[in-house]
């Protein structure tokens, strides 16, 4: 058993509030929900009671904050999940969330691996969205279809390249950079030399 150490209004939502338990943030929860069980300081309870409130009082708030947010573009499983989690909301309402949202088509990690490299592929090299969608969450069976259909990196690489060098001089040190340039951006060694062939040079050191 916890005790309930503290609820206070949230700020941006006056109609929910954070639960604190033995002193610590536990979850947010509708102040409906915290008025018909009466909860208050001092009481205590389990986890997983405060947990099954949550869950089923607020699970359709939660996919509805979770479909508008990505109203505006494409989002994977790990950034649903991490933004119900800075809303307050627990694991079991996540999961509840996701796997609807994923029953809905709204949610697809691969295909939006798969629409992130096409997207990103005509400024970064693979190994920069590979990481890049590393970081969203997304498996490496999803990232390796992704970015196996990425065609024409080459020139991806030249038109990143000229976009870097515009209004530079052409001397040995530009074109330095500009390969550590082209390797940041996640181009491998031979797709870097092969665009800075164009210009006559390789970006080796002499």
């Amino acid at each position: 058993m916890a005790e309930i150490t503290g609820i206070t209004p949230q700020v941006k939502d006056g109609t929910r509030c954070n639960i604190e338990l033995d002193g610590r943030f536990f979850c947010g929860m509708k102040l409906e929900t915290v008025m018909r069980h009466r909860l208050k300081v001092g009481m205590r309870v389990t986890e997983e009671e405060l947990s099954a409130m949550q869950l089923e009082s607020e699970k359709r708030t939660a996919l509805d904050k979770a479909l508008h947010h990505i109203a505006s573009s494409m989002r994977t499983e790990k950034e649903v999940r991490d933004f119900l989690r800075r809303k307050g909301y627990l694991d079991d309402v996540s999961s509840y969330v996701v796997e609807k949202m994923k029953e809905y088509g709204f949610l697809d990690d691969r295909a939006y691996a798969a629409e992130y490299a096409q997207s990103a592929g005509k400024r970064k090299g693979r190994r920069l969205i590979a990481a890049e969608l590393r970081r969203k969450g997304v498996g490496e069976e999803e990232i390796g279809q992704a970015v196996d259909l990425l065609e024409g990196e080459e020139e991806s690489a030249k038109a990143v390249l000229e976009k870097y060098l515009r209004g530079k001089e052409l001397n040995q040190k530009t074109l330095q950079k500009a390969f550590s340039y082209l390797l940041g951006k996640g181009y491998d060694y031979e797709t870097a030399r092969s665009a800075l062939r164009v210009l006559g040079e390789t970006g080796d050191e002499d």
